[in-house]
């Protein structure tokens, strides 16, 4: 068994080995979009890192299904800003792009603002310990579902509809490091229409197209709540939604475009 999703490359700080934890549900031979989507976090905290600021958004296009393959990570700071400004990152194979992200990285109040207390994110959802872990129904013998813990306040894999889930990676994303908030929160953020699924795993696809993770503030503790619904439309496209929560309250919100149909 690996142990990390990824193996950086000793001769190439950009580049990185995926191991079999990154495989996700669709095809034995192309990743979950929750591992790549954390590396493309990865590397935008490490691009030009200023004190002081903090990443509050990330929207990851995902160009494509992506191999069980090395990837390379470039970044970039595409619009510099002295209180606000956009980073960008792309993932490639050796035969080109597959995944591509922004993120807006802002400066931090200091002092902090004196917010009305009312008016802060407020509100809790079932702790981890208090909820069930769970195994995500799966022929392979390793892949994203063995990486990461889940663990339902509501819902299930086979409930159809609405649910509440909490994900901990048991991984590091990159081997040798310490997953951050970030890449913590990206990697469970995308499972928000697998969690909330409203159509038969067996006999529909429902693959997103993008993830888009919004955050107020990084969470706390090894656990990422998903308070996730779909909304599906019989023309084939739909929305996953995700409340995003700590063990102390909110900490933003992420969605996700789905393409859904019938497999094979």
């Amino acid at each position: 068994m690996p142990d990390a999703f990824y193996m950086p490359d000793p001769t190439d700080p950009s580049r990185f080995v995926s191991t079999e934890l990154t495989r996700g549900p669709w095809s034995p031979d192309a990743q979950h979009a929750g591992p790549p989507s954390a590396l493309l976090g990865h590397a935008l905290e490490r691009c030009a890192p200023r004190e002081g600021f903090q990443i509050g958004r990330v929207a990851v296009e995902i160009l494509g299904p992506v191999p069980l393959a090395p990837l390379t990570v470039r970044t970039r700071v595409a619009r510099p800003g002295r209180s606000v400004e956009l980073l960008e990152a792309e993932l490639s194979t050796d035969r080109g792009p597959v995944m591509r992200a922004n993120a807006w990285r802002f400066k931090l109040a200091d002092p902090p603002l004196a917010v009305p207390a009312e008016f802060l994110p407020s509100g809790i959802r079932p702790l981890p310990e208090a909820a069930e872990p769970v195994q995500f129904p799966s022929d392979q013998p390793v892949g994203f579902h063995t990486g990461i813990e889940y663990r339902f306040a509501e819902g299930s894999f086979m409930a159809m509809g609405p649910a509440v889930c909490w994900i901990r990676l048991k991984y590091p994303i990159v081997a040798g490091t310490a997953p951050s908030p970030l890449e913590r929160t990206l990697a469970a953020a995308d499972s928000g229409n697998g969690v909330s699924s409203v159509l038969d795993w067996s006999k529909f696809l429902f693959i997103n197209t993008d993830l888009t993770v919004t955050l107020h503030r990084m969470p706390e503790g090894e656990w990422v709540c998903l308070d996730a619904v779909t909304h599906p439309q019989p023309h084939g496209i739909g929305l996953a939604e995700s409340q995003l929560f700590d063990q102390s309250g909110p900490i933003g919100r992420g969605t996700q475009t789905l393409l859904l149909g019938p497999r094979g």
